[in-house]
């Protein structure tokens, strides 16, 4: 896919730089905070700077995701690189830890991949959880509305999620806009047959896969919809060189170099040893990064080949990988699908006009939101070259020669990246619509959505 050069980069950059700065001082909204006062309960943001009550927050969030209590070592390593994020926890006065948060949220303003080659502000919401002893009383709802709300009104168009629980969500307005395949391959049955390009694959230290792996991302990440700009912290995770990091050790990484001498392509993976059979154990591909099709086969191949292993998996991979017709036998891979990347749209002139299309047309979109952000008529005029623009329409019937389609902002979050058909949710009841095939075809893409991270 080619970037779209009517929109270049540093414009969207600046853009996010913008938004996610006045997102970071905005004060907690008004409506949440007074609901929560109605119950006994007081939010706040919490900054890194009190050292003290940042602990007392993280410490909540492990509880809330069942990890054990983090040590003062991953307190300080989180608090140092955790600037980026608004964090806002909930509090109980009434409570024995009055100091320690009931809630949790955390959120920043990230970059989105849409179809077409643009990444465009989106408020990302991750850390959320609530203590069982304070469930059922409507926080949850206070949190993430309030986000909602203070995102829309610093301009943002889209938020998104990566959700534990997946039925929670819809009920503000997300989606499942990009799902996510787990491969397990029996690489004794998956002879590789795919390409075997020229080029090298090399082990690497740890610290030089993190030095190598941000900008290798950023100029990938704008060719697949539904990535986004990862945060610096994370890679610090995923190459286990975090001060804190649990068993890094166990991690190898290694690069693809083209015959340039370029490095195209990166992975970690982990081996766990059967001790019932030496010769199949099994490797864990934690991260693999490719900007060329050469790099992706070089470093599949890699895995597909290596010696005394007899299953690799994968997780966070596209459901529709190349990998499929890479091996010679299909059914050595077993392939599990799961929802994964959630998008809520806030704005839908701005996001429908920051897409590039499949198909040229014209679409009167009525759109339901029970929250109100994305509510009203929209007709989206789609050029020859797959832009869109947005007005708005009024009356009884659709305007002449336009597509009529009739759904809610779930749906329209959920076809937004191109990764489900308004066919398909036509067929569910989801969608209604006078040819939901010509919409379909608009709102379609060639590349699947994907997102290759939790967050």
């Amino acid at each position: 896919m080619t970037m779209d050069a009517g929109i270049p980069g540093p414009i969207a950059t600046q853009g996010v730089r913008a938004d996610a700065d006045a997102f970071l001082v905005a004060p907690l909204d008004e409506v949440s905070r007074e609901r929560l006062a109605a119950t006994g309960l007081h939010p706040g943001l919490v900054s890194v700077d009190d050292a003290e009550a940042y602990a007392r927050w993280l410490q909540v969030v492990a509880r809330g995701f069942l990890d054990g209590e983090r040590s003062d070592e991953q307190i300080a390593a989180s608090r140092e690189r955790g600037g980026y994020r608004r964090m806002t926890g909930i509090y109980d006065p009434s409570a024995p830890m009055p100091d320690s948060p009931v809630a949790s949220i955390a959120s920043w303003i990230g970059e989105l991949t849409v179809p077409g080659g643009r990444g465009i502000p989106s408020c990302a919401i991750s850390a959320v959880t609530v203590a069982p002893t304070h469930r059922r009383r409507g926080i949850a709802r206070a949190m993430l509305e309030g986000e909602l709300r203070t995102a829309a009104a610093v301009g943002v168009p889209l938020a998104m999620l990566t959700v534990s629980e997946s039925p929670l969500y819809g009920r503000y307005g997300f989606a499942p806009a990009a799902a996510s395949a787990s491969w397990h391959v029996d690489v004794k049955r998956a002879v590789w047959i795919g390409p075997r390009p020229g080029g090298r694959v090399d082990f690497i230290p740890r610290d030089r896969l993190r030095e190598l792996v941000a900008p290798l991302h950023e100029r990938r990440r704008l060719a697949v919809a539904g990535e986004i700009d990862v945060p610096a912290a994370q890679w610090d995770a995923f190459a286990g060189t975090r001060p804190d990091s649990t068993d890094p050790g166990k991690t190898r990484a290694i690069q693809y170099t083209d015959e340039a001498g370029e490095v195209r392509g990166l992975a970690l993976y982990s081996v766990r040893e059967n001790e019932k059979d030496f010769t199949k154990s099994t490797v864990t591909v934690t991260y693999l990064l490719a900007e060329t099709d050469d790099a992706y086969a070089a470093l599949w191949r890699f895995f597909i080949e290596l010696d005394l292993v007899g299953e690799v998996r994968a997780h966070e991979l596209s459901v529709d990988e190349p990998l499929r017709w890479m091996i010679s036998d299909q059914r050595a891979a077993t392939v599990m699908v799961a929802d994964h990347q959630y998008v809520r749209i806030l704005d839908v002139p701005t996001a429908l006009e920051a897409r590039t299309f499949g198909a040229a047309g014209v679409v009167a979109l009525e759109v339901s939101d029970v929250l109100g952000f994305a509510e009203g008529r929209w007709l989206l005029t789609v050029d020859d070259a797959g832009r869109g623009e947005v007005t708005t329409w009024e009356g009884s019937e659709a305007p002449a020669g336009a597509v009529a389609v009739s759904l809610g902002i779930e749906e329209l979050s959920a076809a937004y990246l191109g990764g489900v058909s308004l066919a398909t949710l036509a067929a569910a009841g989801r969608v209604r619509s006078t040819d939901a095939a010509s919409a379909a075809r608009v709102f379609g893409w060639h590349v699947t959505p994907r997102l290759s991270i939790w967050y």
